[in-house]
């Protein structure tokens, strides 16, 4: 008898557990936005160092992503002084390069320790700050002009906790670029090739939500990476994300088949689709 109540036991929970991931890789919730301190502690400690492993500490490493932070993000700001700029999760501050000109002064939430002793980054003075476990940001409010989160937010478990303590900080008509995989990057319970430990896309639908429910505007949306053009293009030795023409293409492919939104593949036609969303936001004056 006590050998049956267990096996029911445990065939519950694993039902129970198979319905909690449908509901994850169905795009509706957002695995480890709800979880608790101590498994955000866990995810942090995970992740601390693993994408500097990755890919800043090899020899080789280059900035990717520069053509394609222009076209989406970096051309849809006005032309202005940017006083006070945010990056989380930065790492270098390679992205900024592009309007190095027009910052006067930038701080980057770097959990990495490779960074804790640099003091500029391409001229401009900068200050590096370990982020808060628990995604609490060491800033006033209405601090800072410009914030970009770019590739960094799907590295993190609680990510509306974090988009609002950006908005918080956030100067009124201040604004935000962020750059994301909208797609599960595969069964993130199993180790990936090239991957961190911990990452996962954010629901297109789901992070709409969330930016706006953090208390900012979408004023510009876009989608890229369609998934086939990029393979093909990386396979003959082209750098799609630093390819002007490459970046134009491959968002008439992404505007195309934009109704293909499914967030975890099943199928092979499940990976025609546009894989990473790049949005402006803008905190509205109150």
């Amino acid at each position: 008898m006590i050998t049956m109540r267990n096996a029911h036991a445990h065939e519950d929970g694993l039902l129970s557990q198979r319905a909690d991931m449908d509901e994850y890789f169905s795009g509706r919730s957002l695995y480890g936005d709800n979880f608790a301190d101590t498994e955000i502690g866990e995810w942090y400690e995970d992740e601390k160092e693993a994408f500097t492993d990755l890919y800043i500490r090899q020899k080789a490493y280059t900035y990717e992503y520069h053509a394609l932070n222009n076209y989406h993000g970096f051309r849809h700001l006005p032309r202005q002084i940017f006083k006070d700029v945010l990056g989380l999760g930065s790492a270098k501050g390679d992205e900024f390069l592009p309007i190095i000109n027009n910052i006067k002064r930038l701080t980057i939430v770097e959990p990495s320790e490779l960074y804790r002793d640099v003091k500029q980054v391409h001229g401009v003075p900068t200050e590096y700050v370990q982020p808060n476990i628990s995604g609490d940001l060491p800033f006033v409010e209405n601090r800072f002009d410009l914030i970009a989160a770019l590739g960094v937010l799907h590295h993190i478990p609680n990510v509306s906790y974090v988009l609002k303590e950006c908005s918080r900080c956030l100067a009124p008509n201040g604004l935000m670029l962020l750059r994301e995989p909208i797609i599960s990057m595969g069964d993130w319970r199993y180790a990936r090739p090239g991957l961190t430990k911990h990452e996962r896309g954010i629901p297109l639908g789901l992070f709409y939500i969330m930016v706006e429910d953090a208390g900012m505007q979408i004023i510009y949306k876009s989608l890229c990476h369609f998934q086939p053009l990029i393979w093909l293009i990386t396979k003959v030795g082209i750098d799609a994300d630093n390819n002007a023409f490459v970046v134009r293409a491959d968002a008439i492919f992404a505007r195309l088949f934009s109704w293909n939104s499914r967030y975890h593949a099943k199928k092979y036609v499940d990976k025609f689709r546009p894989t990473v969303v790049y949005i402006v936001a803008k905190k509205p004056v109150i």
